[in-house]
C-alpha cells in the first residue's frame, strides 16, 4: 500500500507540473493606467463611424472620447482621472500585421502604461485568397511588435484583441443589395466577399478557408500573448465570437463598425481584458 500511495503521489505531482507548464500566465491587471495607446488598422481609427470615408478617432473603441462609444479610455478615466488627455491613437487605416512593429515603436516613445492591439482583418481581407498573409509571417510580425513593447515598456499592460469573424459579415450582409453593391464597387475584402450570393462549392470552400485563416491568426495572437507573460491579456476570442449584426456596420461600406459597432466592440473587448 505504501508503494501504491507513493506512486500515486509521484503521479499527482507530475500531473501538477504538466498543468503548470501548459497553463498560460494569468494576466495581471495592476492599477488603472495613467496613459494609453492603441495599435491597429481602420477599425481602431474609427473609419466611417462618423463621416464619409474618413477616420473618426473620437469614436474609436479603444482611445476615443465620444460618450456614446464609451471606449476603453473613457472607462478607465471614470476610475482614474489621471489618464485624461493621455490617449494616443497610433493605428493607421490600411495597416497589416507588418505595421505593428512601427506602431509599437510609437507607443514606446509615448511611454504609455496600457496598449491595445487589434490587427489582422487586412491580413485576411485582401484582393484574393492567394494574397492573404501567411500564418507564419503573421506570427513573426506580432512577435516583433510585442517584443518591442516588452523591451520598451516593460511595465505596461497589453490587450490583444481577436480579429472579428469576417465570415459573419458575409453571412449577415449577403442578403442586402446595398451591402453587395458596396463590397463590389469598392472592392472590399474580396478574398471573403467576392461572389457573395454564390452557393457554388468553390465559393463555399473559399469562404471557409478565409475564415480558417482568421481562426489561425487568432490562435497565433493567443499564443504570442501567452508567451509575453502576465502583462499581456488576450480577449479569448470574445470579439471573434460576438455575433455582430448588419446594423452595427457603416452603411457607406458595409464593412467597418459604425458608432453602435464601435460601442459593442468597446464593451466586449474591455469586459474580456484587464477589467479595471
Amino acid at each position: 500500500m505504501t508503494l501504491v500511495r507513493r506512486a500515486l503521489a509521484i503521479l499527482a505531482g507530475a500531473t501538477a507540473l504538466v498543468l503548470l507548464a501548459t497553463t498560460p500566465a494569468v494576466a495581471d491587471a495592476g492599477p488603472p493606467p495613467n496613459s494609453m495607446a492603441s495599435l491597429g488598422d481602420s477599425i481602431t481609427r474609427g473609419f466611417n463611424a462618423c463621416g464619409w470615408y474618413v477616420d473618426c478617432t473620437s469614436r474609436s473603441f479603444s482611445t476615443g472620447d465620444h460618450s456614446s462609444v464609451n471606449s476603453h479610455y473613457l472607462r478607465i478615466r471614470a476610475v482614474n482621472p489621471n489618464i485624461g488627455g493621455r490617449n494616443h491613437n497610433d493605428a493607421r487605416s490600411g495597416a497589416k500585421s507588418a505595421d505593428m512593429y512601427g506602431q509599437a515603436g510609437t507607443a514606446v516613445s509615448q511611454g504609455v502604461d496600457y496598449v491595445t492591439m487589434l490587427i489582422g482583418a487586412n491580413d485576411a481581407c485582401t484582393s484574393s485568397e492567394s494574397t492573404m498573409t501567411p500564418v507564419s509571417t503573421f506570427r513573426a510580425n506580432i512577435d516583433a511588435a510585442l517584443n518591442r513593447l516588452k523591451a520598451g515598456l516593460p511595465n505596461a499592460r497589453v490587450l490583444v484583441v481577436s480579429v472579428p469573424d469576417i465570415h459573419r459579415l458575409w453571412y449577415v450582409g449577403k442578403g442586402s443589395g446595398s451591402a453587395r453593391s458596396a463590397w463590389s464597387l469598392f472592392g472590399i475584402c474580396q478574398s471573403m466577399l467576392a461572389n457573395p450570393t454564390s452557393t457554388q462549392q468553390a465559393d463555399v470552400d473559399r469562404r471557409n478557408r478565409v475564415r480558417q485563416r482568421v481562426v489561425d491568426f487568432n490562435t497565433q495572437l493567443a499564443q504570442a500573448c501567452a508567451a509575453y507573460g502576465p502583462n499581456c491579456d488576450f480577449d479569448d476570442n470574445a470579439v471573434f465570437n460576438y455575433p455582430f449584426a448588419l446594423n452595427q456596420v457603416s452603411t457607406w461600406d458595409y464593412f467597418h463598425p459604425n458608432t453602435s459597432g464601435q460601442a459593442v466592440l468597446a464593451s466586449v473587448s474591455y469586459a474580456n481584458g484587464f477589467g479595471w
